[in-house]
């Protein structure tokens, strides 16, 4: 890989790549059963600088603000590549978000370039907030022939004549301003600069090195701080490969494994779990006396890969289940939110490590990540280098909040130097998790101190941001709390959001009122919705500008009540 240190900012680290393996695959982009594109890393590099250059002549420069909302393809990697040779700032956005979210964070970025797809333009477009979007050049991919783009340009179409400028940039300028949450509440926009990037990616390389051959499935959204360093970064400033799907059904999933022989994949908890239930399906209907010797050649395995992976010893013993993966799987990536002990003992007894990591939006990706040295289920790993962990307030049992310190923390929250501050003391990222540290430097999660959730599906739920759906309900006032933040329990799993009710004139929920509140839960999607309500007789404490005071009114419904005056929805 490129020593990463020689390198000030990540449009010179990815640029020197493109010149170093010139004949390397970088990028395969696959639709279903066929290929869309398949490039070199010269193809990248003569796709994106007249990209680069159509951008310096409509005027974007240094420091301007460029955001792209894609699914994955290669036109994402393409587009991000010249924002930066141009000396940009990405603003990566969730595609899955509605248009009125995106038109919300491009005004809050204040982005002057938008890369997104026709599809998710006509939404953009068709929006009543449209007219007030203030974005300079709009850059469609894939729009039909007569369409009706709305003042926007033909991304295929947007080539410059000449040479593009290559703009330096400095470790410390801003890199992107990567979104930790949606608008309903309070924009969390961090502010990434270039070391953050190069310092993570040089620590992750030193424990899981990429090199040309390797090839990596992305199946996360790019927007993702995971994928965009482990599915981007990473692999191109090794000369390795990077596998796109533009589809998630799981058959197409499996067959990218054997196609394209995949050497690491990065998935969500949940993911991971549909996985082990479709395996544990295959293995419940083997014969009996096939199952027996699966049984015991796992039980071989698992004693002889105690202390570490042995990779060619498992492949060895467990052919079949290893071939179904490729044959060159080396190991799976899990993060994004807590994943079940047993679920991650349960592929490692297979041969088939997972590196379970823990990290924030706000300290660029990684946190923590198992070595498997040796390999432990009970924890989300050990500190990367270069990165400090300690634990914060801890009580007799040693569980305190989670900091973290190092050179991959963000630099702040945009436009908001009160929430940077109560999130970043003394240069340490007070994450809002609770955990532990063991003997061994292992970092244990038990619960969160915020009021916050995060799905199986890795998605940052802050009850804020769901408040807006209901507004209007006929009652004096509401609050949408996590309710592990109300009544603390010490666990990672199974976290519920929880609608607070001051009514009108009655202490209880009638059938009219528990009918809109179910209406309007059914039109989020599902990991957003709450699971039950709790009715309130007091008022809420407020502010003396009316903001409810969430900390004291949970203290107070902790205080009065218990999780069993909840009712269900």
């Amino acid at each position: 890989m490129l020593n990463l240190q020689d390198y000030s900012s990540l449009g010179a680290a990815l640029r020197a790549a493109l010149e170093r393996w010139p004949n390397e695959i970088c990028l395969i982009e696959a639709d279903r059963d066929r290929e869309n594109c398949r490039l070199t890393y010269r193809q990248f590099k003569e796709a994106a600088l007249p990209l680069a250059r159509a951008l310096q002549d409509s005027g974007f420069r240094a420091g301007g603000r460029a955001s792209i909302i894609m699914t994955n393809q290669s036109k994402w990697l393409i587009s991000t590549y010249a924002i930066f040779y141009c000396g940009g700032v990405l603003v990566p956005l969730d595609y899955k978000l509605t248009a009125r979210e995106h038109l919300q964070l491009l005004a809050h970025s204040k982005a002057e370039v938008l890369v997104t797809e026709y599809h998710l333009w006509r939404a953009i477009t068709q929006d009543e907030s449209f007219a007030n979007l203030k974005v300079k050049t709009v850059l469609v991919t894939e729009a039909p022939a007569n369409a009706d783009l709305r003042g926007a340009k033909r991304w295929e179409e947007f080539r410059g004549n000449g040479e593009a400028i290559f703009v330096e940039r400095k470790r410390t300028d801003w890199a992107s301003i990567v979104y930790s949450s949606g608008t309903g509440g309070r924009p969390k926009g961090c502010v990434m600069t270039h070391e953050n990037y190069l310092e993570q990616c040089a620590s992750l390389a030193s424990l899981f090195p990429f090199r040309p051959g390797v090839r990596y499935l992305s199946i996360l959204p790019t927007n993702h701080a995971i994928d965009f360093m482990i599915g981007f970064i990473g692999p191109f400033v090794c000369g390795a490969a990077v596998v796109h799907l533009r589809t998630l059904r799981p058959e197409f999933i499996r067959e990218a494994f054997t196609r394209y022989r995949i050497t690491y994949i990065t998935v969500v908890p949940m993911v991971l779990k549909n996985l082990e239930r479709a395996l544990r399906q295959k293995f419940d209907e083997l014969p009996r006396s096939r199952r027996f010797v699966l049984d015991r050649l796992i039980g071989v395995n698992r004693a002889f890969t105690h202390r570490r992976p042995h990779v060619r010893l498992s492949r060895l013993l467990l052919r079949d289940i290893h071939k179904a993966f490729g044959g060159e799987l080396r190991a799976i990536f899990v993060g994004g939110a807590f994943t079940e002990p047993a679920t991650l003992q349960f592929f490692y007894d297979l041969g088939i490590a997972v590196g379970n990591g823990y990290g924030l939006t706000e300290a660029g990706t990684v946190i923590t990540l198992n070595d498997f040295k040796p390999f432990r289920a009970d924890t989300v790993g050990k500190p990367l280098p270069g990165t400090e962990v300690r634990i914060v307030n801890a009580g007799a049992d040693g569980i305190g909040e989670v900091a973290a310190r190092g050179k991959t923390i963000m630099w702040h929250y945009l436009d908001d130097p009160e929430m940077t501050a109560a999130t970043i003391v003394d240069g340490w990222l007070m994450t809002g998790d609770l955990g532990r540290l063991d003997a061994t430097g292992h970092l244990q999660l038990f619960g969160r101190k915020k009021n916050m959730i995060v799905t199986e599906g890795g998605k940052n739920i802050y009850p804020e941001d769901i408040e807006n759906a209901f507004e209007g309900l006929p009652v004096k006032e509401f609050c949408i709390f996590a309710a592990n933040y109300v009544w603390p329990q010490r666990t990672m799993l199974g976290e519920k959001l929880l609608l607070a009710l001051r009514l009108d004139d009655a202490s209880q929920l009638t059938a009219e009122l528990r009918a809109q509140i179910a209406e309007r839960n059914r039109r989020l999607p599902d990991f957003k919705r709450i699971s039950g309500c709790l009715i309130w007789t007091r008022d809420f404490p407020r502010t003396v500008s009316l903001k409810i005071k969430r900390e004291a009114l949970a203290d107070e419904i902790r205080n009065a009540t218990d999780s069993s005056a909840v009712i269900s929805l």
